[in-house]
């Protein structure tokens, strides 16, 4: 037998899982993540050594009860959380604590544009999209307010290639995994060209800073001593690019057509597909590169996502979690009983997702909103709610990639924590008025990496194959009549108008509150 491992390091937890080459998962095992510090409102970052110690830490807990023996293992492959960023020294070292991609901090000091540029983006209507980008750009905060670390910045590098490099010694990633703001030219899936305006953006990046990229499923290096003594990995092993965690997902659940949507119910919410086609689904915000060398992810993002749904557990969910833990089952499988003591629509209750700003569609000043309360209601009703918004959002997404792309999306596809839901199952079926169903797997990023690999390897001849082999579907959802007559008629009548509705006042609200120089 051929076994192939995967590592997965996403927002909150690091996990190491070995799959054969018919995708099934023979082993896992899984390093939680340490709460990240903020030391302002807003900001977010990470000890960037922890990630490799909880790297560490899970890799060894997977030899512990691991069923076969390590040399039946013939690659390992690296999926990341995305946009998080890490400066390193001449050494290797770290310069200061990672920048993690849910930071939203902002600088006013940023790198200025030629005038010709200025000019062409003021024709093509979107220099305020610029202007939120030179601001948003981690790499202009950094240079502009740790100037002393920016100068002592031998490698600037995404989360997968600092691991990639722990694990091989070369500075080396992966193509699939470059989404962030940095001088990568998304179409051609490589560093931008000498004389694109993104070098002028991001002023502070050097090309020398920034590591050697291989497409998706290339060979990377091998796992040196030094990191086959910390993690137990065999030294010599083959490391393969891979990609950012979505898009592996995305390969994970089988999606290789365009018409197939895969939603993804994490910390952020997405729906994605697969295209060969380049297509920017909201104008100047590319898509991303896909798992599968060569195509591109077509991406509507929910920035906080089933975050909310963590959030609701947290601050509504205490009776829930207390009664599971003296039932011996999980939290989850009593709130799937609140959703299903709520009928379809809430009772009037709707809720608009958007519990961060956005650049476009919601924009910077966007707030979340809940309207339709009665006293009727309780914090069942709410919970739902809070499933119907995210459904609801994804759904408007969904309208957007097939305006853009002129292909209609006709079944839907699901990983990620929510997956395991069935009632959230249901409910996005019935939304969506399609077939929805979950993988086989639940770890679907990781299995994506896995066929990666797998191609790489020559264990499986392309592709197709390897998807057609690893990935197959698990239950699926058909939708109920009834209730997608209630959810379309409550989406194109009342949550559609929402947000436009709402502008005006979430202005004000800006205005009013925004903290006096």
């Amino acid at each position: 037998m051929e076994h192939l491992l995967a590592i997965d390091n996403g927002t909150q937890s690091v996990r190491t899982l070995l799959f054969d080459l018919q995708g099934r998962l023979i082993a896992k095992a899984q390093e939680p993540l340490k709460a990240g510090f903020s030391a302002q409102p807003g900001w977010a970052e990470y000890p960037v050594e922890d990630y490799w110690r909880a790297l560490c830490s899970a890799c060894q807990r997977l030899w512990l009860h691991s069923p076969v023996p390590k040399d039946s293992i013939k690659g390992v492959a690296v999926t990341t959380q995305r946009g998080t960023v890490i400066n390193l020294d001449r050494h290797g070292q770290p310069l200061r604590a990672a920048m993690v991609w849910l930071d939203q901090r902002r600088t006013e000091q940023v790198p200025s544009l030629s005038w010709w540029w200025r000019a062409g983006f003021g024709l093509l209507g979107v220099n305020d999209t610029i202007d939120y980008f030179l601001g948003q750009a981690e790499a202009n905060w950094i240079a502009a307010h740790e100037p002393e670390v920016w100068q002592r910045t031998h490698k600037y590098l995404l989360l997968s290639g600092y691991l990639n490099y722990r694990l091989c010694g070369d500075f080396v990633d992966s193509s699939g995994s470059q989404v962030g703001y940095l001088p990568f030219d998304y179409k051609r899936q490589r560093w931008a060209g000498a004389l694109d305006w993104k070098w002028q953006a991001l002023a502070p990046i050097r090309q020398r800073m920034l590591p050697k990229l291989l497409p998706p499923g290339a060979v990377l290096g091998t796992i040196r001593a030094a990191a086959a003594h910390d993690t137990g990995i065999p030294a010599g092993l083959p490391l393969l690019a891979a990609a950012a965690d979505k898009a592996c997902e995305v390969l994970g659940a089988g999606c290789l057509e365009p018409h197939i949507g895969c939603l993804s119910y994490g910390t952020t919410a997405t729906i994605n597909t697969t295209s060969e086609r380049y297509v920017e689904v909201t104008s100047f915000i590319p898509p991303y590169p896909a798992a599968l060398p060569g195509y591109y992810s077509t991406e509507v993002q929910i920035y906080r996502g089933y975050w909310m749904v963590n959030w609701f557990k947290e601050e509504f969910g205490l009776s829930e979690q207390l009664r599971a833990a003296e039932q011996g089952v999980l939290p989850e499988d009593l709130f799937d009983q609140l959703v299903d003591a709520v009928p379809p629509g809430s009772m009037g209750l709707l809720l608009q997702p958007y519990w961060s700003p956005g650049l476009k569609h919601p924009g910077p000043e966007a707030k979340g909103a809940v309207i339709g309360f009665s006293d009727v209601h309780n914090r069942a009703h709410f919970y739902r709610a809070i499933l119907e918004g995210l459904a609801y959002a994804l759904r408007q997404g969904k309208e957007r990639i097939e305006q853009r792309s002129g292909v209609p999306i006709t079944a839907l596809r699901v990983s990620g924590g929510g997956s395991q839901s069935d009632a959230a199952m249901q409910l996005t079926a019935d939304v969506f008025g399609l077939q929805t169903a979950r993988p086989h797997v639940y770890e679907t990023s990781g299995l994506g990496a896995a066929i990666d690999a797998a191609v790489g390897l020559g264990l499986h001849r392309d592709f197709p194959t390897a998807v057609a082999s690893m990935t197959r579907l698990g239950r699926s959802f058909e939708p109920n009549a009834q209730n997608r007559q209630i959810y379309d008629e409550l989406y194109a009548s009342v949550y559609c108008q929402m947000y436009e509705r709402l502008l005006p006042l979430y202005r004000e609200i800006q205005r009013i509150t925004k903290p006096k120089p």
